[in-house]
């Protein structure tokens, strides 16, 4: 594919682990291979989670991982005063009137524990109300159309993946589905990688995109890769464990393992050689 530009879009919620890095080198691979762009895009909406010590170790990481980027923060510093996405929630509040004024979104009262019984859908709750979130109502059957970078294309069901997702947050804030479908227009991104677990995601802002006559996202080209879990099995979380890149250099550890298994799974998804669903166990040094 000529003319790639995608992105690395690390939230600072945490100390990256080893399956950041395999994204990162993933679509950094991609990328270079083909004489495209990188964006560096740090997501730092969720202002609770975010510290200044986990957006140094996005830096350090990238470096030592020997990334580059084109576009994007020079460092912790350039990003504070020039790239937060404080800065860029104009349009996501726009699209949020947008989607409001449609008659797409509902306001709702209830907690993650009670969404299963939750009844805010048809009670027509006021959208100024302290507390509220907004969310989208997704019909049944919601089928969604995701191109594949690697070739084809797949059809999902976003109503079965996620149900009428939180597109304002409580304290309001625009919410990540809205967030990233912003910036990926806004940084005209034709690209993006990412892993598996993020497929609802896809599917819920190529909806999203399709409500808001938004066309350029819906030709965007997707890689979702396995993932990398731990002897368990089990999703990797961003720790300060063995798995986190930070105590890998802080050990010595050598990233070249890393780009090895990046090399290998890259080759693997273009060989259509890994099903969905498969998950990908790092080779160990």
């Amino acid at each position: 594919m000529v003319g790639i530009r995608t992105r690395i879009a690390p939230t600072p919620s945490g100390y990256l682990h080893v399956g950041n890095g395999l994204n990162f080198l993933l679509a950094h691979a991609i990328a270079r291979e083909s004489g495209g762009t990188v964006l560096l895009r740090i997501d730092d909406l969720d202002a609770e989670r975010t510290r200044p010590a986990y957006v140094e170790d996005i830096f350090e990481s990238l470096h030592w991982l020997g990334i580059t980027w084109d576009e994007g923060p020079r460092d912790a510093v350039d990003f504070a005063r020039n790239w937060s996405q404080t800065g860029r929630m104009g349009p996501m509040y726009n699209m949020l009137e947008r989607l409001r004024d449609m008659g797409v979104l509902f306001a709702c009262i209830c907690s993650r524990k009670k969404l299963a019984g939750c009844t805010c859908r048809d009670q027509g709750l006021s959208f100024d109300a302290t507390g509220t979130t907004w969310r989208l109502r997704v019909p049944a059957p919601c089928p969604v159309v995701i191109n594949d970078l690697i070739g084809g294309s797949t059809t999902v069901d976003l109503n079965t993946l996620m149900p009428d997702p939180v597109l304002r947050q409580r304290n309001g804030s625009p919410a990540y589905q809205l967030a990233s479908l912003a910036d990926d227009l806004r940084f005209g991104i034709n690209v993006i990688v990412r892993g598996e677990d993020l497929l609802p995601s896809t599917a819920c802002q190529l909806y999203l995109a399709a409500l808001l006559a938004e066309h350029g996202f819906l030709d965007v080209m997707f890689l979702h890769h396995p993932l990398i879990t731990d002897d368990q099995g089990r999703k990797l979380a961003k720790s300060e464990g063995a798995d986190s890149l930070r105590t890998m250099r802080s050990g010595g550890i050598s990233p070249d393992q890393l780009k090895r298994d990046a090399a290998d799974l890259l080759a693997r998804l273009r060989d259509r050689c890994t099903s969905p669903g498969q998950r990908f166990k790092r080779g160990r040094t």
